[in-house]
C-alpha cells in the first residue's frame, strides 16, 4: 500500500506522465516492460531492488522527478526513533521486537509470498496474506499445512480483515458488536460491515480468506475453519459467509457444516440461487444488502432507511433526472473499485433479462473482447489484473477510473454512469476531490451533445472512517452524483433510470 501510494504521488507531480515503485521480481519487471516503464538500470535490478520508474513530459526533465521521488521515500520513513519505528529486516527480527505477536501480515510479491508464509507458519503465527499472484498449489499446501497446526492462512489476495477489532488492509472503522463474517471478497466484506455499523450493530470478527478459498480446488478450507472459530466465539450471535457463488461440492460442505450449528448463519453466495432454505438456521441472500438487512432481522433491528429506500429528497433528484434523459437510448457504463461490488451490480442487472458485457464471468453476461472498448450496457471491474499492471489499485488511484468515465461519458448513447466509492483504511484520502473534475467533464459532454447525464454512486464507508462518509457524501453531491450507500441499491437506481421508469423502486418511510 506505502508502494502504490508513492506511485501515486510520485504521478501527481508536475511533468509526470506515468509512474510506479515497485520490487524489481521478474514478474514485476515484466509488467513494466508491458507498459515501456522499464530502462536499463531496471533490467539489470534484482529482487531486493527498487524499481522506481516514470516517464516525464518534454518540458520537464529527469533529475526533478527523481528528486521528488526521493523526497517522498525519505518522508514516509521519518519517526521518532522508538521501539515502534523499528523496522526489522526479517521474520525473525520481527519476532524479537513483539515476541507476542501471533499474526504475520505478508504483502511480498506473491512470487516469494507462499515461502514467508510458510516461515510464519513454522513459527506458530497465523497468516494474513495481502499478496496476490500466488499458485493454487501454493495456497492449497499453505492450508492444509495451516489447518494440522491449527493456525489460520487467510489469503492469499486477502484484502479486508478485522482481527480482535483491529482493521487490515483495506478495512472500514465499524463498531465491535455481535456479527461475525467471513468473506472470500474484500470489498464484500467492507459492504457488509459497514451497512451493519449504520444502524449500530458492530462485528465481532472479521475474517477474508481469499478470492479463491470456495473454489472446488481449495474446498472452503478457510471459510470452514472461520465458521468452526466463530460457533466457539461468545461474542459472535450471528454468523456471516459472503462469497460469489462456491464450486458446488463446496457449497455442499459449507452447508453441511451450518447444519450443525448452533447461531444463526447468513450466506450471502451473491447470484446464488436462493433454494430452498436447508434448515430453519440457515438464510441464503443473493446481495451484500439482503444479507446485511437480514442479520438485522435476526438481530431484531430494522435497517437504516438511507439504504433500504430511496429518500424524498432524492426521490425529487431522480425525478429530475430521468426527465433530463431523454427518450433515446440509455445505455449504463459501471466503473467499478471492487470485484464483488461489479458482480453483484451485475447479477440485479441480469435479473432484468438485459443483454450485458463485462471484463467479470457471469452466466448470460458476454465477456468484453477488449475490456477497454464498452458497448450497450457494460459494467467493468477496474481493480482486474489487467488494470493494476504497473499501476496502484483503484481504491487508491482514481486517475484511470476518471480518465474511462470520461471516455464513456463521450458516447452520445451512455445515459447512466454508475461507480462505487469504497473508503476506510488505505483507501485514496480524498476520492471526491478525484472524482468532481471528471464528473464536471462528463456533464459537459452530455449538455453540449443537448442530452442529460446522471451519475450513480454507492458509497461505503462510515462516519469515522478517515476521509468521512458524510463529507465525501457532500462533495459528491455537490458534483452532481446520486449517492446511495447500498450497492444493491445504486445498480436498481441505475437500471430504472435505464429503462425510463422509476415505479419499482423502494420507497424509504
Amino acid at each position: 500500500v506505502v508502494l502504490m501510494r508513492l506511485s501515486r504521488d510520485l504521478e501527481a507531480s508536475e511533468g509526470v506522465e506515468q509512474a510506479t515503485a515497485i520490487m524489481a521480481t521478474e514478474n514485476n519487471k515484466e509488467l513494466l516492460r508491458a507498459v515501456g516503464l522499464l530502462a536499463q538500470p531496471g533490467e539489470a535490478a534484482n529482487a531486493n531492488d527498487l524499481i522506481i520508474a516514470f516517464s516525464v513530459d518534454a518540458a520537464h526533465r529527469e533529475p526533478g522527478a527523481l528528486a521528488r521521488a526521493e523526497a517522498l521515500l525519505a518522508s514516509g520513513g521519518q519517526g521518532s526513533g522508538g521501539i515502534e519505528d523499528y523496522r526489522p529486516r526479517s521474520l525473525d527480527g520481527a519476532l524479537q521486537a513483539l515476541p507476542d505477536a501471533n499474526l504475520a501480515l505478508i504483502s511480498l510479491p506473491g512470487e516469494y509470498a507462499a515461502a514467508e508464509a510458510h516461515r510464519a507458519l513454522e513459527r506458530g503465527l497465523h497468516v494474513l496474506m495481502f499478496s496476490d499472484n500466488v499458485s493454487v498449489q501454493d495456497e492449497v499446501a499453505l492450508k492444509v499445512r495451516a489447518v494440522d497446526l491449527g493456525l489460520f492462512m487467510l489469503g492469499p489476495d486477502c484484502g479486508t480483515a478485522i482481527i480482535q477489532g483491529v482493521p487490515l488492509g483495506f478495512a472500514n472503522a465499524v463498531p465491535r458488536g455481535r456479527v461475525g463474517l467471513v468473506s472470500a471478497s474484500g470489498t464484500g466484506l467492507q459492504q457488509v460491515t459497514c451497512l451493519l455499523a449504520a444502524s449500530g450493530e458492530g462485528v465481532s470478527q472479521a475474517m477474508g480468506v481469499g478470492g479463491r478459498d470456495l473454489t472446488d480446488v481449495i474446498g472452503g478450507t478457510m471459510m470452514l475453519e472461520g465458521l468452526r472459530a466463530l460457533q466457539q466465539d461468545e461474542a459472535t450471535e450471528v454468523v456471516v459467509l459472503i462469497s460469489k457463488p462456491p464450486g458446488e461440492s463446496t457449497r455442499r460442505r459449507v452447508l453441511e457444516a451450518i447444519g450443525r450449528s448452533s447461531k444463526p448463519c447468513v450466506l450471502a453466495f451473491l447470484g446464488a440461487p436462493p433454494d430452498q432454505q436447508p434448515d430453519e438456521n440457515t438464510y441464503l441472500e443473493p446481495t451484500l444488502e439482503g444479507a446485511a438487512s437480514r442479520v438485522l432481522q435476526l438481530l431484531g433491528r430494522q435497517a437504516p432507511f438511507e439504504w433500504s429506500g430511496v429518500q424524498p429528497e432524492l426521490w425529487r433528484k431522480l425525478d429530475q433526472a430521468n426527465a433530463s434523459l431523454g427518450s433515446g437510448h440509455r445505455y449504463v457504463r459501471g466503473l467499478f473499485s471492487g470485484g464483488t461490488l461489479c458482480y453483484e451490480a451485475l447479477w440485479i442487472f441480469s435479473q432484468a433479462g438485459l443483454a450485458l458485457s463485462s471484463n467479470l464471468d457471469l452466466e448470460g453476461v458476454e465477456l468484453l473482447a477488449d475490456p477497454d472498448r464498452s458497448r450497450g450496457h457494460t459494467l467493468v471491474d477496474l481493480g482486474d489484473d489487467r488494470y493494476t499492471r504497473g499501476r496502484p489499485h483503484p481504491m487508491i488511484d482514481f486517475r484511470p477510473r476518471c480518465q474511462r468515465l470520461v471516455q464513456e461519458a463521450a458516447d452520445p448513447e451512455v445515459a447512466v454512469l454508475l461507480l462505487d466509492v469504497v473508503l476506510g483504511y488505505g483507501s485514496h484520502p480524498d476520492p471526491a476531490a478525484e472524482l468532481a473534475p471528471a464528473l464536471s467533464q462528463a456533464s459537459e459532454f452530455a449538455r453540449d451533445q443537448g442530452r442529460g447525464m446522471a451519475c450513480v454512486i454507492s458509497l461505503c464507508g462510515t462516519p469515522d472512517d478517515p476521509q468521512s462518509l458524510l463529507l465525501q457524501q457532500e462533495q459528491l453531491e455537490a458534483a452532481g452524483a446520486l449517492v446511495v450507500h447500498s450497492n444493491a441499491l445504486a445498480a436498481r437506481i441505475a437500471l430504472a433510470l435505464s429503462q425510463d421508469n422509476l415505479s419499482g423502486l423502494p420507497r424509504s418511510r
